[in-house]
């Protein structure tokens, strides 16, 4: 049995390379003239990359800071892998994942993982789910046999009563987050309002409610039959190993996974707004909040970049111009955010405004309020589209990005850190060590790349407005 051949796993060793100066950098960095920018150095994180018989990609990446390793799972199966009337399976898998496997009793996955000191979690998006375990490198072992038992042998237990438990549970999920939390059936509708019906991002990656009750144990494992494969997924560990027994461990407990046929690819036409939407709702909420939301360029696409720079430039701290404007001068938002939402087969670029009376002022009714600070974004993008940012506002803004990005990188595990990024690299571009070609993405934009990316991706013709008002008592 698999259990059986699970064994104490050996003291490793890692290797972390983030690509510091060399003594020939510093020493011509050091003759370079202070008129001269000196070059940054260049950040690279090694891997090495293979593939097992059963087509699962694996790659590994030494880093010997901490005694810790990672194991980060990554399935191409998100949301948008779902169709109309069949939607939050990949979110129902998520819980599933946990609920033990053939050779793990139910409650087993994460008792063995707290019994060696470490954690797991997981997490779905519009175009992945992915399972991460963070272990001491002593229990690198414990944690390949758990990833790698789920992945071959999780619908051995899979029964109809374990999908209706799970089911009601993610429902439950669903009334918490959505329809009981403050602006949530906002988030649902505006990609409702994006997307038309049959794009993959029209539905929220929890599902709607009837569909999550239609859901049968039939259609459960056709979902993770389809995409649950090992040739859908991408294995990343990183931390304290030794990669050649890191090879034989992966070997040894993913090389009897079945393969299964290559899922179908995500085919969707480019969404397209062709004038402004409106729409407003009413919600149980204390303030108004409008919604400001764009089509833009899939992730790693041109323009992905500047808009991100925009985001940071528009609402990037208290010295944002929106923030500046809406929250600190004029004290008419509680809130100002703006972001864009990079996916891979297209973004959203959104800014968000939740309205306050301002101090002082007569009062207007919610909906005055929301035309005051719509007004005020309006003008802050007319001014973008006239005349590019400072130099100073570009430069704080690839500051902000550059120390999230490194601030990320200081942690192997978890949401967002190296193993993540590594993972997502490869997925998105073939190349796990993109790192040095993201940042540069930003550092090489310039003042009048945002003004043009501004003109070009955020007309003021084309575009989602949702409101939400206070509900009449």
């Amino acid at each position: 049995m698999r259990l059986q051949r699970l064994s104490r796993c050996l003291a490793v060793g890692a290797l972390l390379a983030l690509g510091g100066p060399t003594a020939a950098q510093q020493a011509t960095s050091a003759a370079t003239s202070a008129a001269e920018t000196p070059t940054p150095a260049k950040l690279t994180v090694p891997y090495s990359l293979f593939r097992l018989p059963n087509g699962l990609t694996v790659i590994l990446h030494e880093d010997r800071t901490v005694p810790i390793v990672t194991v980060n799972m990554w399935y191409h199966a998100g949301s948008g892998r779902e169709k109309p009337g069949r939607t939050g399976f990949a979110h129902l898998f998520e819980h599933l994942m946990f609920e033990g496997s053939k050779h793990v009793k139910e409650g087993e996955f994460d008792s063995l993982l707290e019994a060696a000191g470490g954690d797991n979690n997981g997490s779905t998006n519009n175009d992945r789910t992915n399972y991460w375990i963070n272990v001491p490198s002593n229990a690198l072992e414990l944690a390949l046999f758990l990833e790698s038992d789920r992945m071959g042998y999780l619908l051995d237990v899979v029964s109809p009563a374990l999908v209706d438990g799970q089911r009601d549970v993610v429902k439950n999920e669903r009334r918490q987050g959505v329809e009981n939390a403050p602006y949530g059936q906002a988030q649902v509708r505006l990609g409702e309002l994006l997307y038309p019906k049959e794009h993959p991002y029209h539905w929220p990656v929890i599902g709607y409610m009837d569909d999550l009750s239609a859901a049968s144990h039939q259609d459960v494992t056709d979902f993770f039959k389809t995409y649950y494969v090992p040739a859908n997924a991408s294995l990343v560990v990183a931390g304290d190993i030794d990669p050649v027994k890191t090879r034989a461990l992966v070997e040894k407990w993913f090389g009897d996974v079945k393969a299964g046929p290559d899922p179908p690819p995500v085919a969707a036409a480019p969404a397209k707004l062709t004038s402004v939407v409106r729409e407003t709702m009413e919600d149980r909420v204390q303030l108004p909040r409008i919604y400001l939301a764009w089509l833009t360029p899939r992730q790693f696409a041109p323009a992905d970049a500047d808009l991100d720079l925009v985001a940071s430039v528009l609402a990037g701290g208290k010295n944002s111009r929106l923030y500046k404007r809406l929250v600190y001068d004029l004290q008419v938002a509680q809130n100002v955010f703006a972001t864009q939402r990079s996916s891979a087969l297209g973004s959203q670029f959104v800014i968000v405004v939740t309205a306050k009376p301002a101090p002082g002022a007569p009062a207007k009714t919610p909906q005055a309020m929301i035309d005051e600070v719509r007004a005020i974004v309006d003008e802050e993008l007319d001014r973008l589209r006239r005349e590019p940012p400072t130099a100073r506002e570009l430069e704080r803004a690839v500051n902000q990005i550059e120390a999230q990005y490194f601030e990320a990188l200081e942690r192997v595990g978890g949401f967002g850190g190296k193993a993540d990024l590594l993972n997502g690299y490869y997925v998105a571009t073939g190349n796990p060590d993109f790192f040095n070609e993201d940042v540069s993405r930003y550092r090489a934009r310039s003042e009048t790349d945002l003004q043009a990316t501004v003109l070009t991706w955020l007309p003021p013709d084309r575009r989602v407005e949702l409101t939400v008002l206070p509900k009449q008592q």
